[in-house]
């Protein structure tokens, strides 16, 4: 007891000072690594000094425009919450007859209120810093003292409107460290931040993806496209997933919502084509193909799509008749498809697996053997 109390006073001399502030510090979280000392009040209250004393003194050189580091203010800053909610903790303890008196909390939370906007500034500093890990503690931190008992009568809850903004940079920065805890840790607070509800929703739905959780990675996508159909991340994944399961008819619903809001958009009409071309509508998908290259004759996945139309139109006639007239109508689709797929592979070369099948078939059937002899060759190359 000697011992400590003579460490307490030594700590409280350099406080009174203003020098070894840090030994100071040191000196009482050496004490607290003792369990027997833990309940101990006075050790606390003599830490928080220390640490105070160190803020005080750097947020003085920073008004002054002296040198000093800023990140050093707001780790203070950080361990000046951690010990006192570490000491409301003790003084919400209830004694033997199970009652419970507090000393400090409403000085000590108006304290702290006083500095609580400087865990979101360190968040801040250290997430433009790309030091995702530290900017998340201090966003976790400044939310956190939500539910802090210490902080119970300031309602923060209810009075704090940056709390969202605060808890979708903590998703950030978990995103950003693909930590999905963190992630999701604060996310349906996050959400409440319309400013940046899409960017939320997108990075919800990248985790769920990352997990594997197909189920909400598919809700996200679609609440995300409810939000903001035009937001580039959600509806092609929505399309791609939709494909995938062969739900035409949602793929539809998807590309008809987004021409509502802007029906002169070569992408969305483009989306749609490519919608109507998997569910076998083609002389649809060639209706807006056509549309598209009256438009821009150098969209090369307008006229593939449309050749591709054609030369599926005579592979479901040839499925169902072989009569003389139908031969003569599959003929005459591979004919249209033609003029579509050789632009589309001068427009677009690399694009090999779009149209080098596609005009095979075509001067297969349309006998133009030198034409299907280099498609071949191309085919087997692979």
């Amino acid at each position: 007891m000697n011992a400590q109390k003579k460490e307490m006073d030594q700590a409280r001399t350099f406080i009174k000072s203003g020098k070894n502030l840090e030994k100071a510090e040191n000196m009482m979280n050496q004490l607290l690594k003792d369990s027997a000392n833990r309940k101990n009040e006075k050790i606390y209250l003599v830490l928080f000094d220390a640490i105070r004393a160190q803020y005080e003194q750097g947020n003085e050189k920073l008004y002054l425009h002296q040198k000093y580091d800023t990140l050093n203010l707001f780790k203070a800053v950080r361990r000046m919450f951690r010990t006192l909610e570490t000491l409301d903790t003790l003084d919400a303890s209830p004694d033997k007859k199970g009652r419970v008196r507090l000393k400090y909390r409403k000085k000590h939370a108006e304290l702290l209120m006083a500095h609580r906007n400087n865990l979101y500034n360190g968040g801040v500093f250290q997430m433009f810093k790309r030091e995702y890990a530290d900017a998340y503690d201090y966003f976790d931190a400044y939310i956190d003292c939500a539910r802090q008992p210490l902080f119970a009568e300031m309602k923060i809850d209810s009075t704090d409107h940056r709390l969202p903004l605060a808890a979708y940079r903590a998703l950030f920065c978990g995103f950003q460290l693909q930590d999905t805890a963190m992630t999701l840790k604060h996310s349906q607070l996050a959400l409440r931040d319309t400013a940046n509800q899409s960017y939320v929703l997108q990075y919800l739905a990248e985790t769920y993806r990352h997990m594997g959780n197909r189920k909400q990675y598919l809700h996200t996508l679609r609440k995300g496209f409810d939000h903001d159909p035009e937001f580039p991340y959600f509806y092609p994944r929505l399309l791609e997933l939709y494909s995938e399961e062969h739900q035409g008819d949602s793929a539809l619903a998807v590309v008809n919502r987004l021409l509502e809001k802007n029906d002169s958009s070569e992408i969305y009409l483009f989306a749609k084509s490519s919608v109507l071309l998997n569910n076998g509508s083609y002389a649809e998908c060639i209706t807006i193909c056509d549309t598209l290259i009256a438009r821009n004759d150098s969209l090369a996945d307008a006229y593939l799509n449309a050749g591709l139309a054609y030369t599926n139109l005579a592979v479901e006639m040839d499925k169902v008749s072989k009569s003389r007239t139908k031969r003569s109508q599959i003929k005459d689709y591979y004919r249209k498809a033609k003029p579509y797929l050789e632009r589309g592979r001068v427009l677009a070369p690399d694009q090999k697996d779009k149209w080098a099948r596609a005009l095979y078939d075509v001067y297969l059937n349309l006998n133009m053997g030198k034409q299907f002899d280099e498609m071949d060759r191309i085919l087997k190359k692979g």
